[in-house]
Parts: structure tokens; sequence; C-alpha cells
């Protein structure tokens, strides 16, 4: 019998490669995201591949939404095996300028949306003393990143959780996992938050920033969480986060600056010249 995963944010960019990186490798998915029509063209690549596809569009940011998705999911796939947690909403602009309202989106997409698919699936791993979650957080879980102070609560967040999870729950049989990228080749830019008088630079940059060919694509990341869930590893840095991760700590006092004046832009160039 395959295996099942359960993928939030599975419509695109890392969310979409690990579908069909898992898929490949002889996974049943089922696809979480809020948009049916990409949910849908994902899981026909899926189904090409051999294996079955399941499309439940819910936002999971409503938990109510979710604990229907896990019920549903359980109910046609018979095993959920894995769970990757995925969605995401990105910030960058000054703190000052996010409001209540911003804080809200991206705290609760990015880190209730992940707590609410852990609350609703794991009774269920712990009945079967067994099963993998997957949280993919970012290097913004490691590192003082300025100029994206939501993004990076909301991640630092979610290193915790998974850290204690891991701790509370491997001797239960169930695995936890963070995987950790740096900025990584997707489409983060196109629900993102940009704030400032700079919003419209912001996105011009990020546009171009995640079009390099210099970053690390989201295949890279699928390949790279499925061998972390193949040999059960538990804190993975994706690629040039290795990197980065060790210059922040290493030569903070060198990082830091260059970092604040890479992302604050007009607002860090007027700290400069004050």
């Amino acid at each position: 019998m395959a295996k099942t995963a359960l993928i939030t944010g599975a419509s695109q960019g890392i969310g979409k490669a690990t579908v069909l990186e898992l898929a490949k490798h002889g996974y049943d998915i089922v696809l979480v995201a809020r948009e049916p029509e990409r949910l849908e063209t994902v899981a026909a690549e899926v189904r090409s591949l051999g294996q079955k596809a399941i499309v439940l569009p819910t936002d999971v940011r409503d938990s109510m939404q979710v604990e229907q998705m896990v019920k549903s999911a359980i109910a046609q796939t018979g095993q959920i095996d894995v769970l990757v947690n995925n969605a995401a909403i990105y910030y960058m602009g000054p703190v000052e300028d996010a409001s209540l309202e911003d804080w809200h989106t991206i705290i609760d997409t990015n880190l209730w949306g992940y707590i609410h698919t852990i609350h609703a699936l794991l009774p269920y791993f712990l009945q079967r003393k067994a099963g993998t979650i997957v949280n993919v957080v970012s290097i913004g879980g490691l590192d003082p990143i300025p100029y994206q102070v939501p993004y990076t609560t909301s991640k630092h967040a979610l290193t915790g959780l998974t850290k204690s999870l891991r701790s509370e729950l491997e001797p239960k049989g169930i695995h936890v996992c963070g995987i950790y990228p740096s900025f990584i080749r997707t489409e983060l830019y196109e629900r993102a938050l940009f704030r400032g008088e700079d919003a419209k630079n912001r996105f011009e940059f990020m546009y171009k920033a995640f079009h390099s060919p210099v970053l690390e694509t989201p295949e890279f990341v699928a390949k790279t969480l499925r061998n972390a869930i193949e040999h059960r590893k538990k804190d993975v840095l994706v690629g040039t986060a290795n990197f980065w991760t060790a210059m922040f700590h290493v030569v903070p006092s060198v990082m830091k600056p260059i970092v604040r004046r890479v992302f604050g832009m007009k607002d860090s160039q007027r700290n400069l010249a004050q």
C-alpha cells in the first residue's frame, strides 16, 4: 500500500515541487491550498505519475475548515503517513508600516495554519503511534532578518514549535522535522505584503531576486525534504542556508548592516545619512 502525504500550500513553489517529488517516489498525495484550479492542475501531474491525488481546497487559517479537511482526507485515503506544512505569506517593509491586519495575516497563515493542521491530525498519529510532521520553516526562523519582522516572527515561532514538538513526540513514534531554506526561486512574492514608501520598489527587487538563476530551486528543496523524511532527519538547513546562518553567527557585526542595507532600501539609506 502506498504511503500518503498531506501537503499544504501545494499549488505552487516548494509545495508543488514536494507534491511531485513525493509522487515520483510512490506517495499518494492530498493537495491542500486555497485555489482549486491550481490544485487540480498539480493533481493531474500526480495522476500522470500513476499516483492518487485528492484535492481539498482549504484556508488553513480557518480551524474548522482544517478539521473537516483532515477528516475528509483520512476518509478518502484510509491513511495519512506524512504531513508537510508549507503554506506561507511573506512580508517586506519597515515594521512600523505593518498594520495589525498585516500581522494577523502573516501569523494566522504561517503559524496558526501549521498549528491547525497539526492539531487536527495529531490524535490520528498518536493513535497509530506513527507519522511524520514536516514543517517548512525558513532561514528567517534562525536569524534576525530586518524589514521582514512579521514574517521572521512567525518563522521563529515555527522553529520553537518544531523543536518542542519533536522533544515530546519522538518517544511516541512520531517523527518531527524542520526544513530551513534560504531564498528560493518561487512565486512567494505573488501574495506577499510589501509595505512602506518603497513598496513598489520592494516588489520589483524581490521579483528580480526570486527569478535569479543564483537561487536554489523548489525542486532542490523538495528533494532535501524527501531525504529528510526517508532518513528521519531532524533539522535540515537547505543548501546556501548553511552558509548564511553560519555568517550570521560567526560575524553578526558584518552581516547585520549588510542585510539592513539590502532590505531597508530608502529607509536604511536615510538612517545612514543621519
